[in-house]
């Protein structure tokens, strides 16, 4: 086990991760070393959530491009329809969604998410690696992983207007959170937490011993226990959907306080549906419905929060237009990235829609990309944080100026 000392030399680091401490128990975080939050003149208080889909996400099976003529024949027994017992829901008169993901419908419906389809990075190729390397460092080809962009993001904020901590979501910071900016990690503990009476004397210890320790372990322990609870502890038979709930519901508590993180990133793995990929039920079914319900967790969880909070949800790639012979999906290129919240201007499927015929086809096997994903950052980034389009091209998107912020995504 780690001893007191080992976590207090982790206090120099940019990145302070979650720590057992005492009994596997109650988890050591930094909170006191990190960059407290200045309120906005406008009187905004913007909260920004990046969820990473580790896999690959079949974007063709999540929003169903099910008014394009080609659609059905290529993604054959799991192309989804709009009728019958497992309908998906018609986002408009061309695109329909998932039937696993009611909670979003509903924002969709209350113009509070919106769908950016065909789109992608920069990558090409097919390597999970190097695709969610491009993916969360920002660069525009792998190889380059020292930091991520939303971590330089963190750097670039406007200081003495709106400063913001970072949260990461997990046992390992995600690499898109990774660098110099300081962040705070929390997982949902496995283990039980050390009782009320040990931590206090632990605090009392340090108090005369070593104060900057126990200002920092006083208020880490108080962030578990902002983030448990009775309604944390995951129930027999908890399924991946049931644990996605369980750690957007953790991380909501975090960032609806006061002096909590405005900006958070996570992932969530098993995307990668080569076989039984099910259509309206099954595996990817599961996963949906794991992510539609981590999105109500968020909106509830952080109440009046919700109002000025993104979600961005992203994948490394798509998957191939074609199912194959176990019913499932390839490693692709073009997809679909996600918007939810109060301040997204939703109720949108926004589109430059290749089409899926074979000459359409990007190599002839996947939906061609149109739209850059960078584009649906940098717009977010700017609009939502205030980043300049100069800072985003040259600092947390290096050399990507071509690419334009989409305009209009957030209110």
């Amino acid at each position: 086990m780690e001893t007191i000392m080992d976590c207090c030399e982790s206090l120099t680091s940019p990145v302070i991760s979650r720590r057992a401490l005492l009994l596997g128990g109650a988890s050591f975080a930094a909170w006191a070393y990190l960059p407290k939050f200045a309120r906005a003149a406008d009187g905004r208080d913007p909260r920004l959530v990046v969820i990473i889909l580790r896999g690959a996400l079949d974007g063709l099976a999540t929003v169903a491009p099910v008014g394009d003529p080609d659609y059905a024949g290529l993604h054959g027994s799991i192309a989804l329809t709009s009728d019958g017992p497992h309908a998906a829901a018609m986002l408009d008169s061309f695109f329909a969604l998932h039937p696993a993901m009611p909670e979003f419908a509903r924002m969709y419906r209350e113009k509070h998410a919106a769908v950016i389809h065909a789109v992608s990075t920069p990558y090409r190729d097919r390597s999970h690696f190097d695709g969610q390397d491009v993916l969360e460092s920002g660069f525009a080809g792998p190889g380059r992983v020292q930091s991520g962009w939303l971590n330089r993001a963190l750097e670039a904020l406007p200081k003495g207007e709106r400063v913001m901590s970072g949260l990461a979501i997990g046992a390992t910071t995600p690499l898109v959170l990774r660098g110099a900016a300081p962040t705070v990690g929390w997982t949902p503990a496995n283990l039980p937490q050390a009782d009320d009476d040990t931590a206090a004397r632990l605090i009392d210890l340090y108090t005369h011993r070593d104060p900057a320790l126990a200002s920092a372990l006083s208020q880490g322990l108080q962030l578990e226990k902002s983030a448990q609870g009775d309604d944390m502890k995951p129930k027999p038979g908890t399924n991946n959907a049931g644990a996605m709930r369980l750690v957007a519901r953790g991380a909501a508590k975090l960032m609806s306080a006061d002096d909590g993180p405005r900006i958070a990133a996570l992932a969530f793995d098993g995307w990668d549906t080569h076989a039984k990929e099910g259509g309206p039920v099954g595996r990817l079914a599961q996963l949906l419905s794991g992510l539609d319900g981590a999105l109500a967790e968020f909106e509830s969880g952080l109440g009046a929060r919700w109002r000025d909070t993104v979600v961005v949800v992203a994948t490394e790639f798509g998957r191939t237009a074609r199912i194959n012979g176990t019913e499932g999906t390839d490693h692709g290129t073009g997809t679909i990235a996600l918007l939810a919240g109060g301040a997204v201007k939703g109720g949108r499927v926004i589109s430059d829609w290749p089409g899926l015929k074979p000459a359409s086809l990007y190599e002839g096997r996947d939906l061609a990309p149109t739209t850059d994903l960078r584009a649906v950052l940098k717009g977010v980034l700017r609009d939502h944080l205030g980043l300049a389009e100069r800072m985003l091209a040259q600092a947390v998107f290096p050399d990507s100026a071509p690419v334009k912020g989409i305009q209009g995504l957030v209110g």
